[in-house]
Formats: structure tokens, C-alpha cells, sequence
């Protein structure tokens, strides 16, 4: 073979590689359709928008961010940033510092929405049935690897690097040896070195002695005590929150209360009762939080009760094997999301306590949260003791915000329909249809009149790709002595629902009167979406509304 026939042999060699790679790319991209209907993604992710700088909206993400409030996040001027920079939701937690203390902080968080005009709501979080040691000395307590510690229940006690005093009696009756316990201010993340692994060496009558598995030092007045998988005999709900409850909760007229350590159904009924007992409180909503394996089992009773879960990743992680985690958020999302009902995910920033960015992971795991359907996020040590809480705030939105575009609506909404099955009632078959006549004629907003809130969360259930302007119509009620307005409760309940943004609407234009008076609603609602950038000039927008006994949902393109 001369060498120009063996060049001509290499090119066409050349050309049919060329060919086949071609053909096999064809077929990547037929097999990326046809595995499309299996991811919650639209396929395909063009690099393109990947490359692309990312752009500011009104709405910085669909996704809600609640923001814990502490000694970093508790000035008027830093709560004004947090609410500018995506938090609907401000988190008081009382299993540290006083209600003086929180009161202080909430009369800011008030004056910040004055300044900002944004709406904020406030979730009270219990103690519940948390084991802790007391550290009255504030000293640090430094423990050393290999070593053994005891955990008494005499508070009277000094506690040292030998000796913690916890607050339960019973822990030596629940534990046997070799089980696992953890001490520290916020637990394990993987990381910090501000948390203890003990192993149950001993029982000495109430003593348990351990054996230290890695050194730390615990720093501060109060540390958290989990011991690993063991049902401990204390009450969900507190003589302590119940006190706080009918005290700084009534007083504020909370909008929810997040029942830590939720255990059972029966948990939220109790706390049920125990807030409706207290009059203005019968509206709060309750958020059950799951955090060990006895919620974990009682799951799907819990939800029925709760208004709303809290996935608490950071003693889950602990309760739970790691390689469990992910599997219990699809599981439970996937659930939330067919009962109509919101998720809350925690700890997904940690490093971002002490970092100005969070890890590759971190980021991801954020995404990842979006794309498991979780209507917010939860950001706990981050906001409270972190140094950057309003970055953290803004990083975890653009993230939120990027899972969103990629989020498969259409494969979700099917999903959805098949669930909730047929017949539907009357009100969830008018939302599924406000959704898809909002896809098909590709609506910049739905606007959904309600008193209850109901309707609009019901419509938020099928994850519209456009935000859901919820223009809440106050009622007007007595108790013979005097006239009140409801709508408040309902309008910032809403803020912790996934790309559901209240407004309160006048209260001398009820929502079921006459089609005159809506009228004139509905040009408030969307001139408010004109300012907000949401809505512009021939844009299409899909109303939801009552009119007289029917439910009715409309289209209407803007005018100049």
C-alpha cells in the first residue's frame, strides 16, 4: 500500500469514527429523553445556562429560608439585611437564653419589617425532651481521647473533664453498655471538634461511666446530650415550654410552634389541645420536628396531625446510619409534598458558620433538597452564633433559586394528579387546573384570593413554575364585646410554603361579593406585581377567586 492510499485509509477511518461518535451522541441524547421521565430535571441541561451569570429577580427563590435569630443576627440593622437578602421566617429557639432576652430580639425583627416592608413570621422552637448537662461555671471542659467521663444525674455537682451532670434521672435505666452517646453544643456535623463520642463503659447505680471516643472541648454554659436510637422517658412538651408558650407565645401570637423531638401522633394532638387552650394561639400552626428513629417510625401517623415537618438532619445523623439519611428526605418529602403539606430541611450549611462559602457539598446538598421537593430551608447555628448570617442567607437563595429552574414541574404535577387520584375535591381540582392553565399559557404570576390561606397552599402543592401571589381577604368576626380582623395568621403562615408570597388584601372588599368589588382587588393585587417586577405589560396572569358559590379560574392578558 503506497502512503497516499494508507492516508486516504486513515481518513476514512477518520470519518467513520466521526460517524459512529455521532451516532452514539444521537443515542445519548434519545436514551437522556427517554430517561428524562425518571428525573425530577429537564433534560437537557444545556452548559450554556450553566455559564450563564445567574440573574436577580424580585423574588430572589421560590424555596422559604428560616433564619434562627441569636447573638449574630439579633440588630435591627442585621434582621433588616436577613430580610432583604431572602428570610420569610425569623426562629426563636428557647432551649437556650431567656424570654426577656427573645423579646428583645423579636421587638427588632419588628422594627426591621417596618423598615423593610417585608413579612416576616415567627416560629417558637421547644426544648422538648432534650437531655442536657448544665455547665454553671461556663468554663470550658476539655476531654481527652481514650479516657472516661461519668454522667450523673446530681446536678449539684462541678462539672470537669471526669464528671457531667445531666438533667434526667433515668438515663442509667435506659442505657446498657456499649450503647452510644454524644455530648456538644450542636452536635456532630463530621467536622468540629466541639462535640464528644462516648460509649457506654458501665452502670454505676444512676451513673453511667463512658469511654471517650475522641478529644474536645466543650465550650459554653448548656451542651445537648443525645443518646443514640434510646427511647427517653420525658415529655415532648415541657412544663418549660408550656410555660413559655402560654407566656412569650400568647403574648406574641406566634405563627408556629415547632414541637421538637416529636415521637408519636399523640405529641401533636397534646400540643394541639395545649394551644388551643390558650385562645389566640388556636391558629398556630405546628411543625412536627423529626429528629430520631421513634418519629422516624410514627412518621406517617405524625404528618396526618402536623401542619408541617421539620426534617432535624442533625441528631437524625446521629440516630440514623449516614448512608441512611438521604434515603429518609426522599421519603419524607415525597410524602409531605402528596399530603399538601410543608417541609422544612435543617443543617445543610454548617461550614458556613465560621466560612464566607460553603463546601462543594454543601451546595449540592442544598440543590439537592430543592429538587426532593422541600418547600424551605432551615438555617440553625449558621444565623446564630455564624459570622456571616446575611451571606448564608443570600448564598443558600441563588442556590435555591438555580435548583428551581431545572426543577421537572411536568413530571411532578403528573405526579401529583396520580396520587390525589379521582375524584378530586372540588377545591384541589380548581387548583391542579389554576396550575396547568398557568403553565400551558405561560402565566408570570397566579393570583389566588383566599381567607383561609387554604386554596393557596392547595395550588402551591402542585409546584407552579411562577410564583403565587396569595391575596389574603380578611374576615371580620366578634366575640360580642368586640370586632377583630382575621387574615394576619393566615398571610404570614403562608411565607414557609414553597413560591407562595402574601398579600393582605382591604377589608372592606370581601373576597365572595360582587364581581365589582373584586375587580378592584385584583387591580390592587397587580399593581402591587407591577412594582414588584413581577408582572409587566402584555404578560398573562391567572386568577383564582370565588365568585358567589363558585370557584372560578380565569385568564387575563395586561394592557399597556
Amino acid at each position: 500500500m503506497t502512503k497516499k492510499d494508507k492516508d486516504v485509509t486513515a481518513s476514512l477511518d477518520g470519518l467513520t469514527e466521526k460517524k459512529i461518535e455521532s451516532n452514539q451522541h444521537k443515542q445519548q441524547q434519545e436514551a437522556a429523553k427517554m430517561h428524562s421521565n425518571h428525573l425530577l430535571l429537564e433534560e437537557p441541561i444545556r452548559m450554556a445556562s450553566i455559564l450563564e451569570p445567574s440573574k436577580a429577580t424580585f423574588f430572589p427563590a421560590m424555596t422559604k429560608i428560616v433564619g434562627t435569630l441569636g447573638p449574630k443576627s439579633r440588630s435591627v440593622e442585621v434582621i433588616a439585611s436577613c430580610l432583604n437578602a431572602g428570610m420569610s421566617v425569623a426562629r426563636f429557639d428557647f432551649s437556650w437564653g431567656n424570654p426577656e432576652y427573645h423579646q428583645e430580639t423579636l421587638e427588632n425583627l419588628k422594627a426591621a419589617v417596618k423598615s423593610t416592608k417585608k413579612l416576616c413570621a415567627v416560629m417558637l422552637d421547644t426544648v422538648g425532651a432534650e437531655l442536657q448537662v448544665t455547665n454553671k461555671t461556663g468554663n470550658p471542659i476539655s476531654l481527652l481521647g481514650d479516657g472516661l467521663v461519668v454522667l450523673t444525674p446530681d446536678r449539684g455537682q462541678e462539672p470537669s473533664s471526669e464528671l457531667l451532670p445531666i438533667n434526667f434521672d433515668g438515663l442509667a435505666k435506659a442505657v446498657k453498655k456499649g450503647d452510644t452517646i454524644f455530648v456538644g453544643q450542636y452536635l456532630f456535623t463530621g467536622s468540629e471538634t466541639t462535640s464528644v463520642w462516648l460509649e457506654v463503659s458501665e452502670i454505676k447505680g444512676d451513673d453511667v461511666v463512658c469511654s471517650v471516643k475522641n478529644s474536645a472541648t466543650l465550650a459554653g454554659s448548656l451542651f445537648t446530650l443525645h443518646a443514640s436510637q434510646i427511647h427517653i422517658e420525658l415529655p415532648t412538651l415541657s412544663d418549660k415550654d408550656k410555660e413559655v408558650i402560654s407566656s412569650w407565645g400568647l403574648q406574641n401570637k406566634i405563627d408556629f410552634l415547632s414541637l421538637s423531638y416529636t415521637r408519636h401522633a399523640e405529641d401533636v394532638r397534646h400540643a394541639r389541645e395545649f394551644l388551643n387552650k390558650l385562645g389566640d394561639l388556636s391558629q398556630t400552626q405546628i411543625f412536627a420536628k423529626i429528629e430520631n428513629m421513634e418519629g422516624l417510625t410514627h412518621f406517617d401517623e405524625i404528618l396526618q396531625e402536623a401542619d408541617g415537618i421539620i426534617l432535624s438532619r442533625g441528631n437524625l445523623g446521629i440516630d440514623l446510619p449516614p448512608e441512611k439519611v438521604f434515603l429518609f428526605q426522599k421519603a419524607a418529602l415525597y410524602k409531605c409534598n402528596m399530603a399538601g403539606k410543608p417541609a422544612v430541611v435543617t443543617r445543610v450549611v454548617d461550614s458556613m458558620t465560621d466560612n464566607l462559602r460553603p463546601t462543594r457539598a454543601e451546595a449540592t446538598d442544598v440543590a439537592n433538597a430543592v429538587l426532593d421537593g422541600s418547600d424551605a430551608i432551615l438555617l440553625g447555628a449558621e444565623t446564630l452564633r455564624g459570622l456571616y448570617p446575611v451571606d448564608t442567607i443570600s448564598t443558600v437563595g441563588k442556590i435555591c433559586a438555580e435548583a428551581e429552574k431545572v426543577f421537572n414541574q411536568d413530571l411532578y404535577f403528573k405526579r401529583t394528579v396520580k396520587y390525589v387520584g379521582e375524584p378530586m375535591t372540588h377545591l384541589e381540582s380548581i387548583a391542579s387546573s389554576a396550575v396547568r392553565a398557568a403553565i400551558k399559557v405561560k402565566a408570570s404570576v397566579i393570583i389566588c384570593f383566599t381567607s383561609s390561606g387554604r386554596a393557596a397552599r392547595l395550588i402551591a402543592k402542585y409546584r407552579p413554575t411562577m410564583p403565587v401571589l396569595s391575596v389574603v381577604v380578611p374576615r371580620l368576626k366578634t366575640n360580642q364585646l368586640k370586632w377583630s380582623f382575621t387574615g394576619a395568621f393566615e398571610a404570614r403562615q403562608s411565607l414557609l410554603v414553597r413560591g407562595l408570597y402574601p398579600m393582605l388584601a382591604d377589608p372592606r372588599h370581601p373576597a365572595e361579593s360582587t364581581s365589582a368589588t373584586n375587580e378592584s382587588v385584583l387591580k390592587v393585587a397587580l399593581d402591587h406585581g407591577k412594582a414588584s417586577g413581577v408582572v409587566k405589560s402584555h404578560d398573562r396572569v391567572v386568577v383564582c377567586q370565588k365568585v358567589g358559590d363558585a370557584s372560578v379560574v380565569k385568564i387575563i392578558e395586561l394592557e399597556d
